[in-house]
């Protein structure tokens, strides 16, 4: 169904222009100092993206010393989405890389601040061209539209020069976006970014065949896509001067044609076959699950433990799609993520306002690969392969380490008629229970904004009739830690949907959706990290099997794991009409959570 855009919703975007953290992708601040250890000259660059020209606004930091015979590496960051070069993120990046002896080059991206062209989602053949020509300015074989030439950044040959690149959420992407269309590029640290739009703003967790992707579009995030699309159309009100070259199209002000569409297709809450196929194909090709073969930079992905906007799976989709190929890739599961801790870091984590690289775990490690990829030197460590935050350790390194990553599922639950989830096929009780969706969201999850913003959010709530629960045994002997991406495989009988779901429109199809809650011996009920995946069942006469967001948690000594299928949320787009639907156990046929467990043992 359509969702119309309120008052309250209008503030909240306009609030995050005003500098939240959306526009924030990483702050590395320089250690105090008498005086700036560089010098920075603001710059325009017209560079060719896309159908047309535009001209980049950018700020370039040469550090004290730096010349044509004593070279440096260079580093090129960019903004997050709604921020420019100016915003306190962008700026304090490129200082942090500058004091520590980097030629840094700060820009803002296509369509923001005051750089033209209209905002094209860090597509390769527009945002990764432009910033292709930057590195053309690194390497000093083009001058800035002023005539300034950058002949100080060391080379690798002739036209090559030294340069990684650092940015996160929307400054996280476009630095695969660059390396797919220009080689040059020798390192990249991308933070809290997307593999696939398509899921990113419809997730669909059924029965996806390889990383995040699926044949159809799921739960429409209509709260995050419709406040990302305030901010884009909201440009021209903080920037009244802005040149011609910015117009968008398709009856958008400053968004590209292709993304202008696919936001009306998704706010029409009807997904015709064929509109559908092009919508995925627009979403996926700038995004980089559809370039990542051309993807050969080494590669330090970092991805928040407390983000439902882009979760741990596109990060792990990503790293498995690099690693695969031969790319170096390792990945950090870090704390924050855009759904909070962004503004006040836990202990031992980046924190944004300080720039602790020196001191945190994370900044220690983009130090080493940096170190490692832009200096060369081959002595450096950096580190295993996975490393991931546990929120539940008080004292010593809250981090620990893998030389894999965790694969999916481990210990399996069975889901018992009687409500129970149990740790044996023979456990199983014969039951039916059935829950039905309402014609308003029955659900809540989060309130998508909130946790960004630092806002209240009602605590999440299923009510009765609308949600089905299974939970285990209180945890005895000593406590579980779940590591990895949960999957649930259920059968489910919903005559209803059965009669509609082979219609031309995948929006008939019956929509769901599965979280795991943690319960207290008291009976307080959290959800992880607000975690919920939302799942378009693709023929609710067959088994499916429902991938749930990637999780770092611990179940403590006496409190239970409770699995929740509930009908609609808060957060998305739900079901076309009320479909009723039945969930049958027995011990011969059940549905089956698998747990990916490093420690202890449930059920």
């Amino acid at each position: 169904m359509s969702r119309a855009v309120s008052r309250p919703v209008l503030r909240t975007s306009l609030a995050l222009l005003a500098g939240t953290a959306l526009a924030a992708p990483l702050v590395l601040a320089a250690p105090a100092a008498a005086a700036d250890p560089y010098t920075v000259t603001a710059l325009k660059v017209t560079v060719r993206a896309g159908d047309r020209d535009c001209t980049l606004d950018a700020d370039l930091y040469r550090p004290a010393g730096v010349d044509a015979a004593h070279p440096a590496p260079a580093v090129l960051t960019t903004n997050g989405f709604g921020g420019s070069k100016a915003d306190g993120s962008t700026d304090a990046t490129a200082k942090a890389v500058a004091a520590r002896g980097y030629v840094a080059l700060a820009y803002s991206g296509l369509g923001f601040g005051k750089s033209g062209c209209p905002i094209s989602l860090d597509d390769p053949k527009a945002d990764g061209r432009a910033a292709s020509q930057l590195v053309d300015l690194l390497a000093g074989t083009r001058t800035a539209d002023d005539g300034t030439r950058v002949d100080y950044v060391t080379k690798d040959g002739r036209g090559d020069p030294r340069v990684g690149m650092i940015g996160g959420s929307y400054g996280g992407a476009i630095q695969m976006a660059t390396a797919s269309v220009d080689p040059r590029v020798d390192a990249l640290v991308p933070l809290i970014t997307w593999n696939d739009l398509s899921y990113s703003l419809a997730p669909n967790s059924a029965d996806r065949a390889q990383g995040v992707s699926g044949p159809v579009p799921g739960a429409y995030k209509y709260q995050w896509t419709n406040g990302f699309f305030l901010i884009g159309e909201a440009q021209g009100l903080l920037n009244p001067s802005l040149d011609p070259s910015r117009r968008g199209g398709a009856g958008c002000l400053h968004f590209v044609a292709p993304a202008c569409e696919t936001k009306r297709l998704l706010d029409s809450g009807r997904y015709p076959a064929d509109r559908t196929a092009t919508m995925l194909a627009y979403a996926r090709s700038v995004s980089p699950v559809s370039y990542l073969k051309s993807v050969k930079a080494p590669t330090l992905l970092v991805q928040g433990q407390a983000d439902t906007l882009f979760n741990l799976n596109e990060a792990t989709a990503t790293y498995r799609t690099l690693a695969a190929q031969g790319t170096p890739t390792k990945m950090i599961w870090q704390a924050w993520g855009h759904s909070g801790g962004m503004k006040n870091p836990v202990k031992g984590e980046l924190d944004l306002g300080k720039g602790n690289l020196e001191t945190s775990y994370v900044g220690k490690r983009i130090l080493a690969w940096f170190d490692r990829y832009l200096h060369h030197r081959k002595g450096t460590g950096t580190g295993p392969a996975f490393a991931y935050y546990r929120d539940w350790v008080a004292e010593g390194p809250t981090y620990a380490t893998s030389r894999t990553v965790p694969a999916d599922g481990g210990q399996k639950l069975y889901l018992s008629g009687d409500g129970k989830l149990v740790g044996h096929r023979k456990k199983v009780a014969r039951g039916s229970r059935e829950y039905r969706n309402g014609l308003l969201p029955t659900s809540h999850s989060e309130s998508s904004l909130a946790g960004l913003l630092g806002l209240p959010d009602p605590a999440p709530y299923d009510m009765k009739g609308t949600y089905l629960d299974w939970t285990s045994a209180p945890v005895a002997g000593g406590p579980v830690d779940v590591v990895g991406v949960p999957r649930v495989t259920l059968k489910v009988v919903s005559p209803k949907t059965e009669r509609v779901q082979n219609s031309s429109d995948a929006a008939d199809k019956l929509v769901l959706f599965a979280k795991l809650y943690d319960v207290a011996p008291d009976g307080t009920r959290t959800l992880v990290h607000r975690l919920v995946a939302p799942a378009r069942v693709p023929d609710v006469t067959r088994r499916f099997t429902v991938e749930l967001p990637g999780m770092v948690h611990r179940y403590e000594q006496g409190h239970r794991l409770r699995l929740v299928i509930a009908a609609s949320d808060t957060a998305y787009a739900g079901n076309r009409g009320v479909k009723p639907v039945t969930v049958t156990s027995a011990p011969e046929d059940t549905g089956v959570l698998e747990l990916p467990v490093t420690q202890g043992t449930l059920g």
